[in-house]
This record gives C-alpha cells, structure tokens and sequence, in this order.
C-alpha cells in the first residue's frame, strides 16, 4: 500500500485544482520560550548555569539582574532566576553579586505578585556544604514576599551538603547546581 500511495503522488498533480504541498517540519517548542533568564555571578558558574538553561527552553540570551531596568521586569509575566552563594552563612546579600543590592534597592519598591518565578542556585556542596546555595533561598524569600509565585521546586536527593537555606518544606526552592563537583 505504501508503494502504490508514493506512486501516486504524481498522478494527484495533473488533477485539476490538487498541488503538492509538504507541510512544514513540525517545530519543538517549550512554554519557557519567551520566559527571560537572569543572573549574576563571581566566578562566572553562574553565567555558566544560565547558558544552559537559555539553550534548554530556547530563550535569547540571560543577562545579568544589574543590568536589567526595573521596567523590564515590571512588565514580565514570567521569569527565570539565579544566584551563587559566596557569602557563607549571611541572613542577606548571600550571593556577593548585584543581585544583592538589587534585592534590598529594587524589588523592594516593585510589584511582583502574581509573577512566576523559577530559580536556580549555584554553590558548592563539597568545600561549602553547611551553606549549598543559600543564596537561591535568599531569592525564595524575597520573591515570595513580594507576592511571586515560585515553581519547579526539586528533590534534595542525590546532593551531598550538610544545610541549605534553599530547603522550603524538604524541597530545593529550584535547580541547585554544583560546576565545580558534579
């Protein structure tokens, strides 16, 4: 049957009002096309991170949360976040990048609620295993206090740290990642 359907093709052209058309090649797509990345970073782990999940949903590019206008994300409906932790053990300004700064300046005086919001952290869990990623929970914190709502909260399986602040209800805030040791 297959034999005599391609055998036909030509045939179906010299009906009057038939043409040959190829459909178009089915395209992959992802909700997270349109959602923007952003960042900052210390040792570049950071960007690093935020590449591979730019080329995972298909966005542009990230950008660094410092050099981003409050405008911008004043108007998003969505976004895609993370920090690494340098400073181990802080309260506040976890990440030692402008996310810091940007957190107790900007969003403070914005209006977030209702937004969705997907964080990722990068830390340390062998040399920095009391403090993995506290700085993605920092952003948990902020966020939500803001009104955000957080998804794609991950399973704490499978890491080797001590503590996280990253931990809401058993569960990582994010994607925790670890450049230097997995």
């Amino acid at each position: 049957m297959k034999f005599s359907c391609v055998a036909a093709l030509p045939l179906l052209s010299m009906v009057d009002g038939f043409a040959f058309v190829p459909q178009k090649a089915a395209t992959s797509s992802t909700a997270l096309d349109a959602t923007p990345v952003y960042y900052s970073t210390s040792t570049g782990n950071t960007e690093t991170v935020a590449g591979y999940i730019v080329e995972a949903s298909g966005g542009d590019e990230a950008e660094d949360i410092g050099d981003v206008d409050d405008d911008t994300i004043a108007g998003l409906d969505s976004m895609i976040i993370g920090a690494p932790t340098w400073h181990t053990g802080a309260e506040e300004e976890r990440s030692g990048t402008s996310w810091d700064e940007w957190l107790y300046s900007n969003l403070e005086n914005m209006d977030v609620s209702g937004k969705k919001v997907a964080i990722f952290g990068v830390g340390d869990q062998a040399s920095y295993a009391d403090n993995f990623c506290d700085a993605a929970g920092e952003l948990y914190d902020c966020f939500t206090a803001k009104g955000a709502k957080v998804y794609g909260m991950t399973s704490t399986d499978g890491y080797d740290h001590e503590e996280s602040k990253a931990i809401v209800d058993g569960k990582f805030v994010g994607l925790m990642c670890d450049e230097d040791n997995q």
